[in-house]
């Protein structure tokens, strides 16, 4: 499968740090601050066309999480091929400067199920039932 990509001036190509990983890096155009518990948003100016039965998910790096309190998280689904804009999270106590070419987060393409909704009177019965958060102890 080969992703289709278009880059917007000064946007950096999505990159793989090793050959099998699963996510590609998306990079910051602009220099920008996210304050301490705070956000900020970023225009990657990365364009991608997701074939269908496909999502990317915008998913944080592990270094910027351990290392800088950042987190980002999203979908993005076939069909939309405007810019990747992703908001960053600082969960730290302290301001993080990201600059122009710093790693910001990952995308990671994936195959997705998509199942026609069935509207139902009641679900099967199971052992969990509808046991939620802490229902299966320790």
């Amino acid at each position: 499968m080969k992703l289709r990509v278009v880059l917007d001036e000064g946007a950096k190509m999505p990159l793989r740090a090793h050959p099998y990983d699963a996510g590609m890096d998306l990079f910051s155009r602009t220099d920008t601050l996210i304050p301490a518990r705070g956000s900020a948003i970023f225009d990657t100016g990365v364009h991608v066309e997701i074939p269908e039965g496909y999502v990317g998910f915008i998913k944080s790096k592990s270094g910027l999480n351990m290392k800088k309190n950042l987190l980002a998280e999203g979908v993005i689904d076939a069909g939309y091929t405007g810019p990747i804009i992703v908001k960053v999270y600082n969960h730290g106590d302290s301001d993080c400067l990201l600059q122009a070419g710093d790693k910001l987060t990952q995308l990671v393409i994936l195959p997705v199920a998509l199942p026609e909704l069935e509207l139902a009177e009641s679900l099967t019965e199971t052992e969990r039932g509808a046991g939620g958060f802490g229902s299966t102890g320790r």
